[in-house]
């Protein structure tokens, strides 16, 4: 197959680009990482050393791609299909670009804090961190709210990128840093990412790992 995506079903990147790739229905080969394929992991080191999931390897044209904002791009410029998840008007593409970003560092990135401070060794703990963390999603659980009212999706009435981006960090987020009922147009937009059916396939394929776990 064309493409491989080397990626964990627990990544919340992975579940991003996984999200695009459903949304499109673009045919892909599936390389989980750490479950037991050590050729699968090795390979996945080899094309890309620094080790940050997921990647996409093209074998048509010999491209490695890394980090998921780059790979949706890629996508959609050389796998397009009937969802433009990068609108070509470039104002309307400036602002999915933002919101791309929005997720990715406010929302994605004190999640994770939060979720790997439970990962540390005992004694190994940073408090003071993943209370900045909880205070940044706060922040973000605001913008969010006044950012997607009157709105279907984050940019407007087209699923994007953007969207791709808000769907797994709000997911895993949520769990941790509840939006609650004080944030309707927030929690109305998570409950309509939950039912796309792109993204709630991806959820569906974690299903069985995600029973495993009490945290993201």
């Amino acid at each position: 197959m064309t493409l491989r995506l080397f990626y964990h079903p627990l990544s919340s990147f992975s579940h991003k680009v996984l999200t695009a790739l459903y949304e499109n229905d673009t045919a892909f080969e599936p390389c989980l990482l750490g479950h037991g394929n050590a050729a699968i992991d090795d390979e996945f080191r080899r094309l890309w050393p620094i080790a940050k999931m997921p990647i996409v390897r093209d074998e048509a044209r010999g491209l490695t791609v890394v980090e998921s904002t780059t790979i949706i791009e890629y996508l959609g410029q050389h796998y397009p299909g009937p969802t433009q998840l990068i609108p070509s008007d470039p104002e309307l593409g400036r602002q999915v670009r933002f919101y791309d970003r929005f997720f990715d560092f406010y929302v994605h990135q004190p999640m994770q804090k939060i979720v790997t401070d439970k990962l540390r060794p005992a004694g190994k703990s940073d408090a003071f961190g993943v209370e900045q963390a909880h205070a940044t999603l706060t922040l973000a659980y605001d913008v969010l709210e006044r950012e997607v009212a009157g709105k279907t999706w984050i940019a407007g009435d087209a699923f994007t990128l953007a969207d791709c981006a808000a769907a797994p960090p709000l997911y895993f987020a949520n769990r941790l840093h509840p939006l609650t009922d004080a944030r309707p147009n927030a929690s109305a937009y998570f409950s309509r990412l939950l039912a796309r059916p792109s993204y709630a396939r991806a959820l569906r394929d974690a299903e069985p790992f995600l029973m495993s776990i009490h945290s993201p």
